[in-house]
């Protein structure tokens, strides 16, 4: 395990918060509470029915957790009405909302949240990123002044000097498809703060491309110029350039060379990918090939936070995830 998720769970534990957990249907979750549990990571709080809780938590010690069967809890009634008030404007009736939050637990986790009595939530271990997403800008929203909702990963490459002693954000690697130069220039500046608030290193973005400097000419590279250079106008204190190919970026030789003078050539930490398959398939590439931790998709710029799982992740994984979710619920306070 990294020394970077051991800091992160350092500071976990050093202020802690609650988690909410909704997918008790799937062992991996039950798995991970147990780990975050004896690590004292957290204060958990797992969603779901006694019978949920007994067939998948098989020979698991999760007694630490506060388990909430929404069919009896006594603030059920409350968060439904919280639901009906937050979507009047959409047409929610009670009865709707009792079926959606009763039906599927990462709306009534939001709703917990919402409500102050939980400070984040990991999910996705068996839903979909819009699963995910959509009950969090119903219920949570977005954060005041935040353009959009985006997504990284934290990637922590073993025996890599590259990046930050080889540990980087990508971004973003899971949800925004093809952002546009505004979106791509807030994506950049909203990584780079997340980067420097989980390691407490300086962010150096690069905005990637398969041109550098005017290498070659088309219309997506204009898109990661533009997007450079709204970065630059609206964040003149950041560290960022572009356009640049990966090589440049995080190697120094290469970035002297293809790009020299520039401040990120060659020692890129934040690498913002030009649309969702190049930092999808980006980060898919490093953690399988280069055996990388890959942490995320963890969201930015909702109001509370709410993180994503890949459904290929491990128990360990989700342990790291709720570290992480605590840390960004710290800097919330």
């Amino acid at each position: 395990m990294s020394n970077f998720i051991d800091a992160i769970k350092e500071r976990a534990r050093a202020d802690k918060k609650t988690i909410v957990l909704p997918e008790s249907m799937d062992r991996r979750t039950l798995e991970a509470a147990e780990k975050i549990l004896k690590e004292d990571i957290a204060n958990l709080i797992i969603i779901g029915t006694p019978e949920e809780i007994e067939e998948n938590g098989k020979g698991l010690d999760i007694s630490g957790a506060t388990i909430i069967n929404p069919f009896t809890y006594e603030k059920t009634e409350e968060y439904l009405n919280l639901f009906v008030e937050l979507r009047k404007s959409k047409g929610l009736t009670y009865e709707e909302a009792k079926k959606t939050a009763l039906g599927d637990y990462m709306y009534y986790a939001c709703l917990m949240v919402k409500a102050g009595d939980a400070d984040g939530v990991v999910s996705g271990a068996c839903h979909s990123t819009a699963n995910t997403l959509r009950p969090s800008l119903q219920i949570i929203k977005t954060k005041p002044g935040v353009k959009l909702v985006s997504a990284f990963f934290v990637m922590v490459v073993p025996n890599c000097e590259y990046g930050d002693n080889g540990t980087f954000i990508f971004a973003d690697s899971g949800l925004e498809q093809n952002p546009d130069p505004e979106k791509l220039a807030a994506i950049a500046a909203c990584s780079a703060d997340s980067f420097e608030l989980l390691t407490q290193h300086k962010a150096i973005v690069a905005m990637l491309s398969h041109s550098t400097m005017g290498s070659a000419k088309h219309a997506d590279v204009d898109k990661v110029v533009e997007a450079t250079r709204i970065c630059k106008e609206q964040n003149p204190d950041l560290a960022v350039d572009g356009e640049l190919q990966l090589d440049a970026a995080i190697v120094p030789s290469v970035g002297e060379s293809k790009a020299p003078g520039s401040p990120v050539a060659g020692k890129a930490n934040v690498l913002v990918f030009p649309d969702l398959d190049a930092g999808n398939i980006g980060y898919k590439l490093v953690q399988r090939l280069a055996k990388a931790e890959a942490y995320g998709p963890i969201t930015q710029g909702i109001a509370m936070p709410v993180n994503d799982l890949s459904r290929g992740c491990s128990a360990d994984d989700i342990v790291g995830v709720c570290a992480i979710t605590c840390v960004q619920a710290q800097a919330k306070n």
